[in-house]
C-alpha cells in the first residue's frame, strides 16, 4: 500500500515537472521556433557606431574585423575599436587597417581605470566617442557571419525601440567538446530571445548587440554595476529592457560567430565566470529562470525513477508528450538559428544539461573574478 502511494505521488511528480517543460516550449520557446519579422511598410536608414574591445587580440583582430569593417551599408558608419592596454602588436595591426578603412576609429587606452572591474570602462569610453546615436556591439573574436549583419540589426528599430538583441554563435568544429558548447551557448539564446519576444526581456550577449546611445546616457552608463566584473550586457540589459522598448534580430545573416573554447577546463572557466551575474537579476527573471531549471533538472531522474517504480505506460505517455513537442521546436528554433546540426543529437544534449547544471549550480554563489579577457 505505501509503494502504491509514493509511485502515484512520483508519478504526478513526474507529470508536473514535463508539463512544466511543455509550457515553457509552448509559451516561451515556439516563440523563437515559429518567429517571423513583423511586416515593416519602409525600413529606414541609421547611421551606425560598431563598438569593439580588444585587450591583446592581435590575432582576433587581424582575423576578425576586416569581417566588420566591409559589411554593406549605404548609410553612415563607422567602427570604433578600443585597445584596452594591448601589450601586443594590437596596436600596428590597427594601424594598418586605418590606412585602408577610413571610417576606422582607435582609441588608444594606456591607463587602468581605477575601482572599475570588466570591460566596463573601455566600453563606455568607446560608447561615448560614438558619433552616431544607434550602437552595436560585438567583441573582438567575433566575426559576423554576412556582409549583411550591421543592415539586419539595424532594421529592428523603429521609433520606440531602443534594444536590438541578437545571437552570438560559435564556429563549428569537430569533437563532442564544440557540440556541447555550442548547445549551451544556442539553449541560452533561446532562453533570451524568447522571453524578449513574450515582452520579459531579461539579458543580451556583448558578441551581438545593440542599443542606443541615448538609452547609456540616459540610465548613466554602468555605474550601478561598475563594482561587478561582468554584466556590460546581460546586467545592463536587465536593468533597462522592458517588453516595449527591446527588439529580436533572428535571421542567419545577423549572426556573429567566435572560436570556441578547445579545452574543458577554458570552457570551465569562462562559463562560471558568467554565471557569477545571474544572482543580480530581477526577481521574476530569476523566477521563471529558476523555474526552467528545476524542471530541466528533475526530468530525467524523475523518469528514470518512474520508469521502474510505476506503470510504464503512463510514463512512456509523458515523456513521450513532452519528448516529441520538444523535438519539434527545437528542430524549428535551429534551423533559424544555423544549428541544425546539432538536432540529431538533441536528446543526448539534453540529458546532458543535467550534468551541466551539476558543474555550474556553485558558480552562482562563487566570487567574480577580477578579469574581462
Amino acid at each position: 500500500m505505501l509503494m502504491a502511494d509514493w509511485s502515484t505521488v512520483l508519478l504526478i511528480g513526474f507529470g508536473l515537472v514535463a508539463c512544466i517543460q511543455v509550457f515553457y516550449y509552448g509559451f516561451f520557446f515556439s516563440r523563437v521556433a515559429f518567429h517571423r519579422p513583423p511586416p515593416r511598410e519602409q525600413y529606414r536608414q541609421h547611421p551606425v557606431s560598431v563598438v569593439i574591445c580588444a585587450r591583446d587580440e592581435d590575432e582576433n583582430l587581424a582575423r576578425n574585423l576586416p569581417g566588420v569593417l566591409v559589411q554593406q551599408y549605404p548609410s553612415t558608419k563607422e567602427v570604433i575599436v578600443i585597445n584596452d592596454n594591448s601589450t601586443d602588436d594590437s596596436k600596428y595591426i590597427l594601424q594598418e587597417l586605418k590606412k585602408t578603412f577610413k571610417h576606422l576609429q582607435v582609441v588608444e587606452l594606456q591607463q587602468e581605470a581605477k575601482l572599475i572591474s570588466g570591460k566596463k570602462y573601455p566600453l563606455s569610453i568607446g560608447i561615448r566617442e560614438a558619433k552616431h546615436e544607434i550602437l552595436l556591439l560585438t567583441d573582438a573574436d567575433c566575426i559576423p557571419a554576412s556582409e549583411h549583419w550591421m543592415q539586419k540589426m539595424q532594421d529592428a528599430y523603429t521609433e520606440d525601440t531602443e534594444i536590438v538583441l541578437g545571437y552570438g554563435a560559435y564556429h563549428k568544429t569537430r569533437g563532442w567538446l564544440n557540440k556541447l558548447i555550442r548547445f549551451e551557448t544556442f539553449h541560452t539564446a533561446l532562453q533570451y530571445l524568447s522571453y524578449a519576444l513574450a515582452g520579459i526581456p531579461y539579458m543580451g550577449v556583448g558578441r551581438n548587440l545593440s542599443y542606443r546611445k541615448d538609452l547609456f546616457l540616459r540610465n548613466k552608463g554602468f555605474s550601478s554595476i561598475n563594482h561587478i566584473p561582468s554584466g556590460d550586457d546581460d546586467l545592463f540589459i536587465n536593468k533597462v529592457a522592458t517588453g516595449k522598448n527591446t527588439a529580436v534580430v533572428i535571421d542567419a545573416e545577423a549572426i556573429t560567430r567566435s572560436v570556441p573554447k578547445t579545452t574543458w577546463g577554458g570552457w570551465l572557466r569562462q562559463k562560471s565566470r558568467h554565471y557569477t551575474t545571474a544572482k543580480y537579476y530581477k526577481p521574476l527573471h530569476s523566477f521563471l529562470l529558476g523555474l526552467y531549471f528545476f524542471s530541466q533538472f528533475s526530468f530525467y531522474p524523475l523518469l528514470v525513477a518512474a520508469f521502474f517504480l510505476c506503470p510504464w505506460p503512463y510514463v512512456a505517455a509523458v515523456a513521450g508528450i513532452k519528448l516529441v513537442w520538444q523535438a519539434i521546436v527545437l528542430y524549428r528554433a535551429m534551423r533559424k538559428l544555423d544549428e541544425k546540426d546539432l538536432w540529431p543529437w538533441f536528446l543526448l544534449l539534453d540529458m546532458w544539461m543535467f550534468f551541466y547544471y551539476l558543474i555550474f549550480f556553485p558558480a552562482l554563489w562563487r566570487r567574480p573574478a577580477k578579469s574581462w579577457s
